[in-house]
């Protein structure tokens, strides 16, 4: 068991480590373009930070455990908006760009409820069990496109790069990029296995683990990101990291999953996705509440305190 315990907490910090090399690497590539912090929230860095969302969930995904996969990213999510955003706003208030309240949030909100109506599609057809089809994963993939085309759009609107990034080489930002991706990979094959094995020798289902250990585990680097975002003063790429970590978790991690393998789906998770739904809702109670369009410190607490909720709620469920 010592040994599964090790591979675990290994995998989970060549995680953290790839993650932040390659966020490294991608943001100074993109800094030399002149892209707006909000812009490169919602793509390089949330994309970076979900790398390893991404190699756990397809790794899982391959060796049949769908559970797993898909908890994973229901519960990073989760674990984004209430911990992630919960602790960047304790450490600095964070305002909200009226663009992620009219179209990115929101966007965030129906990729999630997407997500539920493709994996009970089957309860209005003859099929006799729930799954995440390839012709599912198509369609999230499609609407990840979607997302891209509109970030792309806008990011011509304004192009004024406030991120402090040292300037490196490009051959160097390119091979911090490509380490980051080789450790992602590692990393994720061992936090998978070990997980698994861990959960076997427990009798715990993949999902409870997924909700929990893999998804926190999975989410520490949009922590560090955004914190330390939070702590600088760049409130855009605090919360548009964790936008666009959630739309990109949920249409193209598990769109692409789904597409190389179709993803059995238990009913229970429904109540998963409705916490992703529910979290996502409470920024914009958070931001409707507020005078001056932020995410208070109050309010930072109080998404905290209600992830811990969460937990209790899960553990007691598995």
């Amino acid at each position: 068991m010592l040994v599964d315990i090790l591979m675990t907490v290994a995998g989970l910090g060549v995680l953290v480590l790839a993650a932040d090399t390659l966020v490294r690497g991608a943001s100074a590539l993109a800094a030399g373009l002149g892209i707006s912090a909000l812009t490169i929230g919602l793509t390089v860095v949330s994309v970076g930070t979900s790398m390893p969302e991404l190699f756990v969930s397809v790794t899982a995904g391959l060796e049949d455990k769908a559970d797993l996969a898909i908890a994973n990213v229901l519960g990073s999510n989760i674990f984004n908006v209430l911990v992630v955003l919960g602790v960047a706003a304790v450490i600095r208030p964070l305002r909200v760009n009226s663009s992620s309240v009219v179209t990115e949030i929101p966007f965030s909100v129906s990729a999630a409820i997407l997500l539920g109506f493709l994996a009970n599609a089957a309860l209005f057809s003859s099929k006799p069990e729930l799954s995440i089809s390839r012709l599912d994963g198509a369609i999230l993939i499609l609407f990840f496109v979607l997302f891209l085309l509109y970030v792309y759009s806008t990011s011509k609107s304004g192009n004024e790069n406030t991120l402090d990034i040292p300037q490196r080489p490009v051959s160097m930002s390119i091979a911090f990029v490509v380490l980051g991706v080789a450790g992602l990979y590692l990393g994720g094959q061992w936090a998978v296995d070990g997980a698994v094995s861990l959960a076997q020798r427990w009798q715990v289902d993949d999902a409870l683990i997924g909700l929990t250990i893999i998804a926190i585990g999975t989410s520490l680097p949009e922590l560090s990101a955004s914190a330390v975002a939070a702590y600088r003063g760049e409130t855009d790429i605090a919360v548009g990291n964790v936008v666009g970590s959630n739309i990109f978790n949920i249409l193209w991690i598990l769109g692409l999953t789904s597409s190389i393998t179709p993803l059995p789906f238990e009913v229970v998770s429904n109540i998963d996705i409705t916490m992703v739904v529910a979290s996502s809702m409470m920024i914009l109670l958070a931001v409707a509440t507020s005078r001056s369009a932020t995410i208070s410190r109050g309010f930072g607490v109080f998404f905290i305190l209600l992830y811990v909720a969460c937990m209790a709620y899960l553990i007691q469920r598995g």
